[in-house]
């Protein structure tokens, strides 16, 4: 604030209109940056957000549309920026970069950027990117990676732009070090300017209000969130509730085990992952930030789904987990793999909370969402060409008390799947089937949301690489309040089945086959509306 500036007063219509605003502001930015990037990743999966936050690295504003775990590694990202750059170093044109994983979004794929906002000529705040990269070198997501610096290049702290002139020497270590620089590059420049869209959005909106900064709505809006929040734990019995979630490891005389202890008292909760298995070698560990990221996304779907984010939302929350643990892993750890281990901190969280709401916590979701990737060369014109992309896949939803699961909706983040088309149009991939695995959720009173089955020929004279980190073999998602687990997954590779644990050295006319899972089913099966079982029926999800 100016100084001798008088303290700004906001009545809670004008904090809703600007709060809106605010969100609308960012939401511009997002699609800024949606529509100037290169790669598939960012422009067809949406795995990236944008967010504004206050001169100390705190959360006030998201775009709608923005990835679970950026949510709450971003502010973390910010914070740890500073330490580097304080903030009255800053001038307007700087650009903050690096892709850390342990100050960040938990693996080094994801690029976090930040970008100090001045208005009065006075810094007010940040604009945050984070999106996910096409490739950032390395073994690119190789299951049988034992440490970080084999899963790519680590970018630390450093600036992309100062005072408007871009660091060419990072720029160009960038382009030597990642199979496909322009698309990399290009997201880079679509990231920047998204920020420098959030720049201008939010000078407009406060000057159109005659605000001298971002202080005031800042404030309430961080307030009021703290405050609903504290309201929704207090509804929650006291206590302290526990439960053990397992998932599958790349050994499977070894599954990794998630011990999840969930304590209320009064409006505040704290979680402890104490107990875990520990951190392993391979990429399935996933950095505390990540950890911590997910369990607080369980906890606000369930307790408060209807607040936008920001930090006001954690403030009454404790997350921890030993370090060491695969929840919170020790430098320098393989992390490649962070989300196909730190999406079930979501599924601990919900299993653990269903103790004590038993009749609002829904079924167990077909986590984790797939991920394929996919890279190698092939002929273009008198020479070759690399190509390198990631791709999604989505599995069954949890049923809901009320209502049935969906269908191969994304759970817990909300990347999208990769039209069929948009694949045969970039990589050398042909798409047999794509189509409902019907019968795999669970069944219940409400039913468990179906998986899919996904079918993939590679073309490519020269063959490629194909990775799949994600597997859900031995675990199926857990029904809720009597109703009956989901299906576990497939994976076949020529018509033999096999496991997500090693990269796949793919042959032209090989096939590749997934077949997801259902999500859990929620109540007693004989309670199921009998107008439902024949709709079911029809559809051919049962006999």
């Amino acid at each position: 604030m100016a100084p001798h500036a008088a303290p700004v007063k906001l009545d809670p219509i004008t904090v809703e209109v600007l709060w809106t605003r605010l969100i609308s502001a960012v939401d511009e930015a997002a699609l800024t940056l949606h529509r100037t990037s290169f790669s598939t990743v960012v422009r067809e999966s949406h795995d990236y957000t944008c967010m504004v936050l206050d001169p100390t690295g705190s959360a006030i504003a998201q775009a709608t549309r923005s990835v679970p775990s950026f949510i709450g590694t971003l502010p973390m990202s910010v914070k740890a920026f500073l330490k580097k750059y304080p903030a009255e170093k800053l001038r307007p044109g700087d650009v903050i970069m690096s892709n850390d994983p342990w100050i960040g979004t938990g693996h080094l794929p994801d690029l976090t950027i930040a970008a100090p906002l001045f208005h009065g000529g006075r810094m007010i705040g940040f604009g945050g990117v984070i999106a996910h990269m096409s490739d950032i070198g390395g073994r690119r997501r190789a299951p049988d990676n034992r440490d970080i610096y084999e899963e790519g290049l680590q970018i630390p702290i450093l600036k992309w732009r100062e005072e408007g002139r871009l660091n060419e020497t990072l720029a160009e270590i960038v382009a030597r070090n990642v199979r496909v620089p322009a698309e990399v590059l290009g997201d880079v420049h679509a990231m920047v300017g998204a920020t420098d869209k959030m720049a201008l959005g939010v000078s407009a909106l406060l000057n159109e209000y005659g605000l001298p900064d971002l202080e005031a709505i800042g404030g309430e809006i961080i307030g009021r969130a703290e405050a609903a929040m504290r309201r929704a734990i207090s509804a929650v019995p006291d206590g302290r509730y526990h439960a053990v979630t397992m998932v599958d490891s790349f050994n499977t005389a070894a599954p990794l085990r998630m011990e999840c202890a969930i304590t209320v008292a009064g409006d505040t909760l704290s979680v402890d992952y104490t107990g875990s298995s520990p951190q392993n070698n391979s990429p399935l560990n996933s950095v505390l930030g990540y950890t911590r990221a997910y369990s607080m996304y369980a906890l606000k779907c369930a307790l408060l789904p209807d607040v936008p984010n920001n930090e006001g939302n954690i403030a009454p929350v404790r997350i921890d987990a030993p370090e060491g643990t695969f929840l919170n892993p020790r430098y320098p750890a393989a992390v490649e793999a962070r989300a196909t281990v730190g999406h079930y901190t979501t599924s601990a969280i919900l299993n653990t909370l269903s103790l004590a709401l038993p009749d609002r916590v829904p079924a167990e979701s077909a986590i984790p969402l797939h991920g394929f990737t996919i890279r190698g060369k092939r002929m273009q014109g008198a020479g070759e060409k690399q190509f390198a992309a990631i791709f999604f896949f989505s599995a069954g939803f949890g049923a809901r008390p009320g209502s049935d699961g969906p269908d191969t909706l994304s759970f817990p983040t909300n990347v999208s799947n990769t039209p069929i088309e948009v694949l045969e149009s970039v990589l050398p991939v042909r798409i047999h089937e794509k189509v409902l695995r019907l019968g795999s959720g669970g069944v219940g009173q409400w039913r468990g949301g179906d998986g899919q089955r996904v079918v993939l020929e590679v073309v490519n004279a020269e063959g490629a690489n194909m990775v799949i980190l994600s597997q859900r073999l031995n675990y199926p998602p857990v029904g809720r309040q009597g109703g009956a687990n989901g299906a576990i997954e497939r994976i076949l590779l020529n018509g033999q089945p096999v496991q997500g644990e090693r990269p796949f050295e793919m042959k032209q006319g090989d096939v590749f086959t997934l077949e997801l899972s259902g999500g859990g089913g929620f109540g007693d099966p004989a309670r199921r509306d009998p107008a439902l079982i024949a709709r079911d029926r029809a559809e051919g999800r049962i006999t």
